[in-house]
């Protein structure tokens, strides 16, 4: 079990990791206007090298935080993407712009597969304490979206990347005094049974990551575009970037609640069928949204936002159910590289997307993937129980 400290910081550390992937997307329409770019759509795949390596990197730093340790890349992890977002405060130009980016996504990665194994070590309820820290994450999001709307409208662009990079700096050297140290990697700890899955570890593997991919591509078609996305459903009610910014974090706050409630749950009842409405509830409140409007789609897209983060928890907790702790840094590296590799494809269509059909079609899409990911989750077994 890990010290308060360590939780605090953990739990920050994951509302920081997001944070940082969405000032970008938040203030596009500010940098394109100062890069010279007449539709902002047009900077969006810049951001593209960043997601991939958000995804792809976990391959190596779930390696790294089971074999070297996960106290040290955690440190890694604060100072490195504290670093690039200072960097990416300081480029004047799109290439430079995509490398501090790519830079700052790399380091991005180690949270994940690094951080939440090291949060659940000797947790007595996995799936609360997975649920708390997704809502850390989730509010991370939000502080982009208010955050960021209030530095683009009083300060600048810049000043959204350069203040919290310098926060988490400090945080980094918070963690590197007060973090519980580690007796020993966790590769070299002895292996303690787990629960059987009814699956074999490769068919677990597979169900795991095409399940993660699918819902990594709703997570990010959604947080990438949700800010034009409802300036545009806004046209006639508010254009202000601060206000808008306030209403998508209060969006964004609100629906991650639902993680605390799905967190609980999951600690006493079966996987599978808890997922499964969670996901028929995301695709349902999906197409409504391509119906509605104005206020009207405000208050839809907090439900659709309450199911694409209260699905989030699901393939953690399968993973602390039936991974043992010496390897759960490799497995969800190997998980993550593949969904958040593959899903960073949102990111790139999301600007070709909306310039050739327009939000509703993208809200189709979005859609499609949470039934992608149904008929995914549809595949495991049903005797599946809580530990």
């Amino acid at each position: 079990m890990q010290n308060r400290s360590t939780q605090l910081l953990l739990n920050f550390g994951h509302a920081i990791d997001h944070m940082f992937l969405l000032i970008f997307a938040t203030a596009v329409s500010s940098i394109a206007a100062e890069f010279g770019f007449e539709h902002w759509e047009d900077l969006m795949p810049y951001s593209v090298a960043a997601f991939f390596l958000f995804g792809i990197g976990s391959l190596p730093s779930g390696k790294l935080g089971d074999q070297w340790g996960r106290r040290p890349m955690m440190v890694v992890f604060f100072l490195g993407i504290g670093t690039a977002s200072l960097w990416v405060s300081q480029t004047h130009t799109p290439l430079h712009m995509a490398m501090a980016l790519a830079l700052l996504g790399a380091f991005a990665s180690i949270y994940h597969p690094v951080a939440i194994p090291m949060l659940v070590q000797g947790s007595a309820r996995p799936g609360w304490t997975i649920g708390v820290n997704g809502l850390c994450g989730n509010l991370g999001v939000a502080l982009a979206a208010v955050v960021t709307g209030f530095f683009v409208k009083y300060y600048g662009w810049r000043m959204a990347f350069l203040i919290p990079g310098v926060i988490s700096i400090a945080c980094g050297f918070a963690f590197a005094r007060w973090a519980t140290h580690e007796a020993t990697a966790p590769s070299k700890k002895k292996s303690t049974p787990m629960q059987p899955s009814g699956l074999s570890m490769p068919t677990l593997l597979l169900v795991m990551t095409l399940a993660s991919t699918s819902s990594s591509l709703l997570f990010n078609l959604s947080t990438n575009s949700n800010y034009e996305l409802l300036a545009d459903r806004l046209v006639g009610l508010t254009q202000d970037p601060a206000q808008i910014g306030l209403l998508l974090g209060l969006v964004y706050a609100a629906a991650s609640l639902s993680q605390l409630w799905v967190g609980h749950m999951i600690d006493r009842v079966p996987l599978k069928h808890l997922y499964l409405r969670i996901l028929a509830f995301q695709a349902l409140v999906l197409i409504m949204a391509t119906q509605v409007d104005g206020w009207w789609f405000y208050g839809v897209q907090f439900l659709f936002m309450a199911g694409v983060f209260g699905a989030i928890p699901f393939t953690d907790a399968m993973i602390v159910r039936f991974v043992d702790d010496t390897m759960r840094s490799r497995v969800t590296g190997m998980r993550l590289a593949v969904s958040f590799g593959a899903s960073s494809i949102a990111v790139l269509l999301i600007g070709p997307i909306v310039k050739q059909s327009g939000f509703t079609t993208l809200l189709a899409v979005m859609a499609v993937s949470s039934l992608v990911t149904l008929a995914v989750i549809s595949q495991l077994p049903a005797s599946e129980h809580p530990a």
